[in-house]
């Protein structure tokens, strides 16, 4: 079958030179970017239900945007007033450099990693013992981060303040792809929830990573195309090779 719509499940690219719009126009593919999932801030009520005041801490420390966001977003409902004195450190400088959104950037209370490996960020954070970190999480993670502190003796404290959730198709919403790509096992989960009754039939599915791959087969699903492989390290390269092979090529 001849690939000629296709369903990217992330937030459509800020650039025009994405790989995706070249694989449109080389080959007459309409790409359509619509998320399977979403995230979303835990209620204040929510929230409170941890019993964890974050003002009896003195450092955040914080793994991506969304940590970012969704912490600050608490914060104004919750109607807390961080301190000046608050200090921030993150997975990299990008993720503190996002912090400008909502505070007036200083140096010397924000520090951040090199490679956006948490890793990378622990001596610093352990050169601050004498601080109470805060950690916000979503609430589907593991326990690494954790583990990590403990055994620096850190002081520390887990709270989910963001949740992963469907981002469900509306009832007049078409769904006439040609092929449906995946980047996490929740957008998997998101299909069957949308879907219940799926049927594949001559839809293609195609992966991002291990876990993706292995999510599509749980849900008896077949898989088509998956990356990264030594032939196609991306998941744009991944699906040019697929789409060389079934379709005709637009002169």
């Amino acid at each position: 079958m001849e690939i000629k719509k296709i369903l990217v499940s992330q937030p459509k690219p800020a650039s025009d030179k994405s790989p995706y719009f070249d694989i449109a126009t080389k080959y007459g593919v309409e790409m359509v970017f619509r998320p399977f999932i979403k995230v979303e801030s835990l209620s204040a009520k929510e929230f409170r239900q941890q019993k964890v005041s974050i003002l009896d801490y003195t450092a955040i420390v914080f793994t991506s945007r969304h940590a970012i966001d969704h912490f600050f977003q608490l914060c104004s409902e919750l109607r807390v007033n961080i301190p000046e004195t608050m200090k921030y450190f993150c997975v990299s400088e990008a993720v503190a450099l996002y912090i400008q959104k909502y505070v007036q950037y200083r140096k010397r209370k924000i520090f951040f990693g090199g490679t956006g490996k948490f890793d990378d960020l622990l001596p610093t954070i352990t050169k601050h013992k004498n601080e109470k970190y805060l950690v916000p999480m979503s609430d589907v993670h593991n326990d690494d981060i954790k583990n990590l502190l403990d055994k620096c003796k850190v002081q520390h404290q887990e709270v989910v303040m963001y949740r992963t959730v469907s981002n469900d198709f509306t009832a007049d919403e078409p769904f006439d792809y040609d092929m449906l790509v995946f980047f996490s096992p929740a957008g998997v989960a998101s299909l069957q929830k949308n879907f219940p009754n799926f049927e594949q039939k001559d839809i293609k599915i195609a992966t991002l990573g291990a876990t993706t791959a292995q999510a599509v087969r749980d849900a008896g699903l077949r898989l088509d195309v998956e990356a990264p492989t030594p032939q196609a390290p991306s998941m744009t390269a991944a699906i040019e090779l697929f789409i060389k092979a079934n379709n005709k090529t637009k002169n």
